[in-house]
């Protein structure tokens, strides 16, 4: 039987990621194959006449699975039935601006799209934030919509999680798919946690942590740290621009719909429930596992105290970003 059509909204969609996350979903690259979508786009009033040139080469690429566009200003309307929400869309940091000032700019804008989601999306939407601050971009759409469970809505650390895997890959001088089980703790930010403690490498000699093919402790607790926390201000250097089509295709890859596969697990922000001594009711990158649209956190993994460290670390500054949001709330 055909499937119905899934409502997708991508918030920013004339935008840079946006423009090259609109096409992934519609040629079946976020649900898969065989599920046709209806992609609602919503940008602001000035780029109107952009966001109408993306909604016209959408219909010129004919997608099989795309069986509508919605492309609108109006952030009720693009709100609006949907059963995913991709809110890619934020103030950016820019030169001279401190954390506190961006997201002065970026709670009103979280706040107003909340509510907007909170009224008029559908009762079980799936919420991805991929906007930063992430993490707390995430608690601030918890706030102001409160009917939409909180395990629906998570953030964006897949493409750190990606970053990793690829960097394993590189150093090991194996196919990417061959690696599995990175983590990434924490924070979309400087302090989170690449974590290569239980990843592990498929090589001709059959599958071996990743460790002990690497065989230098400094290279995995350090070099390759601090090579996945940098490789997003490399990107800036090198093109004047923050990764777009990286961070698009790291949204697909975020696997709560498709699920994720047997004895594999990937990196996602989620509601902490206190799980590996994470203070609870933050917005903390886990190590989860994904069926039938539904994450948990993988269980009864031990923790050394450098990984401890290190994932306290990037607690503590999201409890301080938590602060700082509820204090921005209250002047709102």
């Amino acid at each position: 039987m055909p499937k119905d059509a899934v409502r997708i909204l991508v918030t920013v969609a004339a935008g840079q990621i946006g423009y090259a996350l609109a096409p992934m979903i519609a040629r079946g690259i976020m649900l898969g194959p065989d599920q046709p979508v209806i992609l609602h786009l919503l940008d602001i009033q000035p780029v109107a006449e952009s966001l109408k040139g993306v909604r016209m080469e959408l219909i010129d690429a004919a997608f099989p699975l795309l069986q509508g566009i919605l492309a609108t200003t109006d952030v009720n309307e693009a709100c609006k039935g949907v059963n995913i929400a991709v809110m890619v869309g934020g103030f950016p940091c820019k030169e001279g601006m401190e954390r506190r000032d961006v997201m002065h700019k970026n709670v009103p804008i979280f706040k107003a799209q909340a509510s907007a989601l909170e009224q008029h999306a559908a009762p079980d939407c799936n919420i991805l934030v991929v906007a930063n601050p992430a993490n707390t971009n995430a608690l601030t759409l918890k706030e102001f919509a409160p009917s939409i469970p909180v395990k629906n809505i998570t953030c964006l650390t897949r493409l750190d999680h990606n970053r990793a895997l690829t960097h394993i890959s590189e150093r090991l001088n194996v196919d990417v798919r061959d690696v599995e089980n990175v983590i990434i703790w924490g924070n979309h930010s400087s302090t989170q946690y690449p974590d290569a403690n239980y990843a592990i490498a498929t090589t001709d000699s059959g599958e071996k942590s990743v460790r002990a093919l690497v065989a230098d402790d400094h290279w995995i607790d350090y070099e390759y740290i601090n090579s996945v926390r940098e490789r997003g201000a490399e990107i800036i250097k090198a093109r004047k621009l923050s990764s777009a089509l990286s961070a698009a295709s790291a949204a697909c890859d975020h696997d709560w719909i498709i699920g994720t596969a047997k004895g594999t697990w990937v990196s996602m922000g989620v509601y902490s429930d206190g799980s590996y001594g994470i203070q609870p009711d933050i917005i903390y990158s886990f190590p989860v596992t994904c069926q039938k649209g539904e994450w948990s956190i993988v269980q009864g993994l031990k923790i050394n105290e450098f990984s401890r460290e290190k994932m306290d670390t990037s607690m503590k500054e999201l409890t301080r970003e938590e602060s700082l949001a509820y204090s921005c709330l209250n002047q709102t």
